[in-house]
């Protein structure tokens, strides 16, 4: 039995990418070259800051020395699951530091987490730091991605390049996902590094 071409053949053969694989799908877009990796492959400063169990926002927000607010690319809102495409980005000079997707379960966070999220503004990590929030973290799988167009353009990147990054999920406590994300980071630097 052939393949169905009526979708870009990557979105489907790549759950590691979801819910990223849905925003390509719906802009018409084939996703770049992604290959999956196992966590001691991940090269450094990459390793450190994917290959973990924490929160994105804390761990980026040190490494940076800076705090992060979100710039949004797309959003979706299907009954109580909204999905976002965007860019995180250092508050004192805009520069990205991620780019991704995910997907979040409004119906599992309070009234005011809720308010904070679709205000669009802080980045998820710290509405649930700030909401207190019991939750854990669990990386689901690492890869590396050739960038293409979209990404070189979110991560302000001048040429096509090999980036890493994560697939999670953010657990309750009673397991259930609320929120399922990808993360890609761009060649990063510590603050006051060249």
């Amino acid at each position: 039995m052939s393949e169905p071409t009526t979708h870009p053949p990557a979105a489907a053969a790549l759950p590691i990418v979801y819910p990223l694989d849905e925003f390509y799908a719906r802009a018409g877009l084939v996703l770049p070259k992604i290959e999956r990796l196992g966590g001691e492959q991940v090269p450094e400063p990459y390793r450190q800051l994917l290959v973990h169990e924490n929160d994105m926002t804390p761990t980026l927000e040190s490494f940076h020395g800076a705090h992060i607010h979100l710039r949004i690319l797309n959003r979706e809102q299907r009954d109580d699951f909204y999905f976002r495409e965007v860019v995180l980005q250092l508050d004192d000079s805009n520069t990205p530091v991620e780019f991704g997707a995910n997907k979040i379960n409004l119906a599992l966070f309070p009234a005011k987490a809720r308010q904070l999220i679709l205000e669009e503004h802080l980045p998820l990590g710290r509405i649930l730091k700030d909401c207190g929030i019991a939750h854990s973290t669990i990386a689901k799988a690492f890869f590396s991605v050739e960038t293409d167009d979209l990404i070189q353009r979110a991560l302000h990147l001048a040429k096509p390049s090999i980036l890493y990054g994560r697939r999670a999920n953010i657990l309750d406590p009673q397991k259930r996902p609320l929120s399922e994300i990808v993360e890609i980071l761009p060649p990063g630097r510590r603050k006051g590094e060249r």
